[in-house]
């Protein structure tokens, strides 16, 4: 496992880390006993990093590391989120109370004194421009509540202008072969600014696994069945807000593509890691076997000009006119 140090913290992260929403809910069937062991063996393969939030599964996602970090007896860094239980993502909501007692209940919930990464869990957009939010997040890093903070976004508009407040030291964001709009001015800015990149949905919601297909089973419980047009929650968390069928199209380009000695997950993965601005990107893995899939991408060789070249252009072709201008 390879790490690279995370924007102005002092954390160095595996740069495959571990995206802790899935172990929490709506995702479909997911048993504890094989999260548990997802963990451990993340923890095996170097993963030092883990993101969750207090709304995955009601906090049981918080709970489940608590455990892990029980369990172990290495140093792990984990991220948690914070606002997405505001009622009705009200403006109002964000407020020092609100936010203070949802970030006191991850502190128990992780039996932590400190929150290593407290990142605002996607809010409205109007929030980014209210710069008496931030100040909340200031008191609590003051108050020892929190070592650093960041926010995770929807929109390249959103990272820009959260990263103009001087204390936001991460930005976490979709970023992947089917969401690319990132990787123009929002990583030149934060570069210039030395901000940490969290990339998450790397394998857009499983779709770049490459093993799904038009029959595949979704339970009524999976975002991947009852998100796919917003229904729930920003539509681009779910397959990157693009719509399945046209997935599954760009995939078999993909698979033509795919080095030999790859996994189409390890492809996807390490194109994310091409992107030198990326600190780390955060796959989920529902058992072990997933964790070693998406772990071995750290050690491939690097993916030839050419081959990024390829993936731009069914990027260019395929994709980008459906979700390039909405995020």
């Amino acid at each position: 496992m390879k790490y690279r140090k995370l924007g102005n913290t002092d954390f160095n992260v595996s740069e495959i880390s571990f995206g802790a929403w899935a172990i929490g809910g709506t995702w479909g069937i997911v048993k504890d006993v094989a999260s548990i062991k997802a963990l451990h063996q993340a923890v095996e393969k170097g993963i030092n990093f883990f993101d969750t939030a207090d709304v995955y599964g009601d906090g049981h996602s918080e709970s489940l590391l608590r455990h892990l970090q029980k369990d172990i007896k290495k140093d792990i860094i984990i991220a948690t989120k914070t606002g997405a239980r505001v009622p009705n993502r009200d403006p109002k909501g964000y407020n020092k109370k609100n936010i203070t007692e949802y970030v006191e209940r991850s502190l128990k919930k992780l039996d932590v004194e400190t929150i290593d990464l407290l990142q605002l869990h996607c809010p409205p957009t109007e929030i980014y421009y209210m710069p008496e939010t931030f100040d909340i997040f200031d008191e609590l890093v003051k108050d020892g509540k929190v070592k650093h903070y960041g926010v995770s976004v929807e929109k390249v508009e959103e990272a820009l202008k959260a990263i103009e407040y001087p204390n936001v030291e991460t930005v976490q964001i979709i970023f992947n072969m089917f969401r690319q709009r990132p990787s123009g001015l929002f990583f030149e800015q934060a570069k210039k600014k030395n901000i940490g990149i969290i990339a998450r949905v790397p394998l857009s919601s499983g779709m770049l696994t490459g093993k799904m297909n038009a029959n595949t089973f979704f339970a009524n419980d999976d975002h991947r069945l009852f998100n796919r047009k917003g229904e729930a929650f920003d539509k681009g968390e779910t397959f990157s807000g693009i719509e399945y069928e046209i997935g599954l199209e760009a995939v078999e380009m993909l698979k033509d593509i795919c080095p030999d000695d790859y996994t189409l997950s390890q492809f996807a993965l390490k194109w994310i890691l091409m992107f030198e601005e990326v600190s780390c990107t955060i796959p989920g893995a529902k058992n072990a076997s997933q964790v070693d899939d998406n772990t071995a991408a750290s050690e491939k060789h690097d993916l030839t000009r050419e081959l990024m070249q390829k993936v731009n252009d069914i990027y260019e072709s395929k994709i980008k006119k459906l979700v390039h201008h909405h995020w």
